[in-house]
């Protein structure tokens, strides 16, 4: 406890009374059983004078506690006959039987809290506030109001907003330790890092430990965010399909945590990978090695486990664990895939990721900040991506872009380009996996995709501005609408600069849905089938049905084969050797249209919608743009999106056409109902 000055005062007066329990009592006592109770200013007058021999509690008060275990461990809810409540007076909450009483600690106590450096002060009722004096100087009982104790200081403060405020006081003063030395949270904390309470849960067949406030970043190193599931199956399968290719592959998580990614990767990949895990904080490292003994995965420089009962060590992977700043560590060595998850953007972290990875290696970049990606902070966003942006109906995909043009700046300044093989955006996070291609022309070629957009912002039409050095007279003359010469005023804005190449790669998506499958990935597969239709712009009928798949995919100028069987490939030759000139006109055709890029962006079906009409389903709107001779397929970043090469008024005349209104009008021609549009 710092010793008390002018400040501590402070602290003391704003608080109503000062627990005085010299015996130790788990109710925290009465301050009138103590005997001969004196004035409480001049209490506090004279702790303020004191130096800072004075000793503190021996004991924290019962009210606060780290765990609800150890809440619910005051009382015996295993025995029979009824309870009394640990932290309510017997005239507030009368005795009842366990299950009652567990679900009244659960929501009255245990959820009705303040929060500081991982300990619960539980609101408590019993009566630990000193007695009020009278004018006359005697002693006069007072109602018994609910209270928190305080976990530095022990003082008992009423409301919840004014311990948060007494809370904030002690951390600008440098006191941000609890009065308490030792208590019974220190062991159980001690016994967690043990293994032996923490929460395991299990993900991909891989058990990791969790601590108790893991859900929050503010208050734990070892930060896990369950939601983010589907980001680290799609980082696996990028992984997987790497692996096939290089053996063995030397891989890093820069953002180790709990360490639950790249156990994932060493415990599945086994051999195929060489799996690095750094981290910057010493209880994320312990924790790390602990979850590794956990999964029987050996690290780097330690022994090894146990001999398991026949005799025989038991194969176990390998993984290394360092306690490193990110940045350091990839200056240091060369890896063939690096994975950027930092809490918020990655923008400090990708230089020094393009400057050692190697050749024809893979980056992934997770970004969590969707603050700024989905234009809620512009002015964050213009500081972190040298980006503007505004809210659109394609808000998603424009933050996919503003992150790849972002990560191709970054390699162009060590002269590098990058091969576009995924970009997913979804509510929590946006996701890029690029390929890096070591040299200046490629760079060049990569920097050359990063043009600004023109979007109007009336009817959300949008076009990228081709590069040019010379000022065009009509600014506004690569958008086909007309609301530039029909609406007053400037209707068009400029933004980005984006990436404008496409935003998939179809082989190496196809390769990700084989290694899902081989790895009974079901949550993903679903999603990476809608981004293989959606990169070939295409329909999941036509992909199953139709001919789309080549039997080699080029990536990054080389050849690569799919993994389709023998048969099936001798089968083929052969039919192009019985007709030579048809076979060979189809696959040209097939190789046209495998080099066609998606559509950029999308139209909401809902967004452009008919006032007064009923649209039809979006299955079969797709359809309909397919007969009308448009490339159109469904995005994963708006489940009512549609990509598609028509402009947004031959999209709107399709969805005029086969919509149907809302009333009956006997009178009612395709003349009135355009003019309804309109």
């Amino acid at each position: 406890m710092a010793e008390l000055g002018g400040d501590d005062a402070q602290l003391h007066q704003e608080a109503v009374s000062i627990q005085r329990d010299d015996d130790g009592d788990e109710d925290g006592g009465v301050a009138g059983d103590e005997g001969p109770a004196d004035d409480p200013v001049e209490t506090v007058k004279s702790e303020a004078a004191e130096d800072g021999d004075s000793k503190p509690p021996t004991e924290r008060h019962v009210s606060i506690q780290s765990r609800l275990e150890g809440l619910e461990a005051l009382v015996d809810l295993n025995g029979a006959g009824r309870k009394s409540c640990p932290l309510c007076p017997e005239e507030k909450f009368k005795a009842c039987y366990s299950h009652k009483l567990r679900r009244h600690l659960q929501n009255l106590h245990w959820k009705v809290y303040v929060e500081f450096e991982g300990q619960r002060m539980c609101i408590c009722h019993l009566p630990c506030r000193q007695l009020k004096p009278s004018l006359s100087g005697d002693q006069v009982s007072v109602r018994h109001v609910a209270h928190y104790h305080c976990v530095v200081c022990s003082a008992t403060i009423a409301r919840k907003t004014d311990m948060i405020s007494h809370l904030k006081r002690h951390v600008n003063k440098g006191e941000t330790e609890a009065s308490y030395p030792a208590n019974a949270d220190t062991a159980l904390e001690e016994a967690a890092l043990a293994g032996q309470t923490y929460e395991i849960m299990k993900e991909l067949g891989t058990n990791v430990q969790l601590l108790p406030n893991h859900s929050t970043p503010q208050k734990s190193d070892t930060y896990f965010n369950r939601k983010m599931k589907t980001n680290r199956q799609l980082v696996f399968c990028s992984l997987a399909v790497l692996a096939a290719e290089r053996n063995p592959v030397e891989c890093l998580d820069a953002f180790g945590a709990t360490g639950i990614m790249g156990l994932q990767w060493a415990k599945h990949l086994r051999s195929s990978v060489r799996v690095t895990v750094t981290d910057i904080s010493d209880i994320c490292v312990k924790m790390i090695k602990e979850n590794c003994q956990l999964n029987h995965i050996c690290v780097d420089g330690a022994p090894r486990g146990p001999r398991g009962p026949d005799g025989e060590q038991e194969p176990t992977a390998t993984i290394e664990v360092a306690k490193m700043d990110a940045n350091v560590m990839m200056h240091l060595r060369a890896f063939d895939y690096i994975h950027l998850d930092p809490f918020g953007t990655a923008i400090n972290y990708l230089d020094a990721a393009f400057r050692n990875v190697r050749n024809l290696g893979i980056i992934s970049v997770t970004s969590t900040d969707t603050g700024s990606l989905y234009a809620k902070s512009p002015n964050v966003t213009l500081r972190h991506y040298s980006c503007h942006i505004v809210r659109t109906e394609y808000y998603k995909e424009l933050a996919a872009r503003m992150v790849l043009a972002t990560v191709a700046r970054a390699a162009a300044r060590c002269n590098k380009g990058v091969e576009v093989l995924l970009a997913v955006a979804l509510e929590h996070f946006v996701l890029v996996v690029v390929r890096v291609l070591r040299g200046p022309t490629q760079a060049d070629e990569s920097a050359a995709k990063l043009r600004q957009l023109l979007h109007c912002q009336w009817c959300e039409e949008r076009r990228f501005i081709r590069q040019s050095s010379m000022l065009d007279d009509e600014p506004y003359s690569p958008l086909p609408c007309g609301c530039h010469g029909s609406m007053p005023g400037k209707t068009a804005v400029q933004l980005g600069p984006l990436w404008c190449g496409p935003l998939f790669n179809t082989g190496f998506l196809r390769k990700m849905l084989c290694a899902a499958v081989q790895h009974s990935m079901d949550d993903i597969q679903a999603l990476v089938k809608t981004l293989i239709c959606e990169s070939e712009c295409t329909t999941i009928k036509s992909l199953v049905l139709g001919a789309s798949g080549l039997s080699n995919q080029v990536e990054c100028g080389v050849v690569i084969k799919t993994s389709q069987r023998a048969e099936e490939s001798s089968a083929e030759q052969h039919v192009k050797r019985k007709s030579a000139e048809d076979g060979g006109n189809v696959m040209k055709k097939l190789r046209c249209e495998a080099s066609l890029e998606h559509p950029p962006f999308y139209y909401s079906i809902h967004r452009h919608s008919i006032r007064g009409m009923n649209m039809p389903k979006l299955n079969k709107f797709l359809q309909f743009l397919s007969e009308a001779g448009f490339r159109v397929s469904r995005t994963h970043f708006d489940p009512t999106g549609v990509r598609t090469d028509a402009t947004l008024e031959q999209f709107k005349s399709v969805l005029t056409k086969y919509s149907v209104p809302t009333y009956s009008v006997a009178t009612a021609t395709p003349g009135s109902l355009s003019s309804q549009e309109t």
